[in-house]
């Protein structure tokens, strides 16, 4: 069987520019939260996927995919992580998934990111190095590698995460009906958005439903 390219979500950031009592990841985005609404959205895909996390919220995301669909780094800011960053990330999440054929890179901040967002990224990668989404031709996420940059990805380390990549390669960019691809969680206010988009999203789908 033909492998598949598998998407890394990437869990495992301090999140110290958002003021909330508790991990960004882990904010109520209505009946859910953040990261396990950008999750769910990976995992509609169908194809495999692989968080990479830090053990302050292992308990959570081991509540939505099995241990061994997990990579767990040391916390950020611990001796251990030190050098590590968002490179380090994608690379770990690579590795375990060497397998795949390419790898869609899913910031878990992102939980707006519609699952046919990732799946018509993914199938980009079939003739393209790099392919990324966009919308209304703004840069966005998630970012997707194919097999061939495997040596590179795994090398990869600090908080520069793979733009080296980008700059060196071709990069396919898919343009999509999605403005999810630019909204990410750094802040209460990010938050604030993140959450309207939401209830508009939902809003639109019931009316589509009832034939408004």
């Amino acid at each position: 069987m033909k492998s598949r390219p598998a998407v890394v979500v990437l869990a495992a950031g301090r999140g110290s520019r958002f003021s909330g009592l508790h991990h960004k990841l882990v904010q109520t985005l209505g009946a859910s939260t953040v990261l396990a609404t950008t999750i769910s959205n990976a995992l509609a895909t169908h194809l495999p996927v692989l968080v990479v996390t830090t053990e302050p919220l292992a308990e959570f995301v081991g509540r939505h995919v099995a241990t061994r669909d997990m990579v767990v780094l040391p916390p950020v800011g611990s001796p251990a992580s030190q050098a590590l960053g968002m490179g380090y990330s994608i690379a770990a999440g690579v590795a375990a998934r060497s397998d795949a054929s390419g790898w869609l890179i899913l910031p878990a901040d992102m939980p707006m990111i519609q699952t046919a967002t990732l799946t018509q990224v993914a199938d980009e990668l079939d003739g393209n190095a790099i392919a990324y989404a966009q919308h209304r031709g703004l840069r966005g996420h998630p970012v997707a590698f194919s097999a061939e940059l495997y040596s590179e990805l795994v090398m990869l380390t600090g908080d520069e995460g793979a733009r080296r990549l980008l700059a060196r390669y071709p990069a396919h960019g898919v343009e999509v009906d999605d403005p999810g691809v630019l909204l990410d969680v750094d802040t209460e206010d990010d938050l604030d958005r993140v959450r309207i988009a939401q209830r508009e999203m939902q809003f639109t789908l019931q009316r589509s439903a009832l034939g408004e």
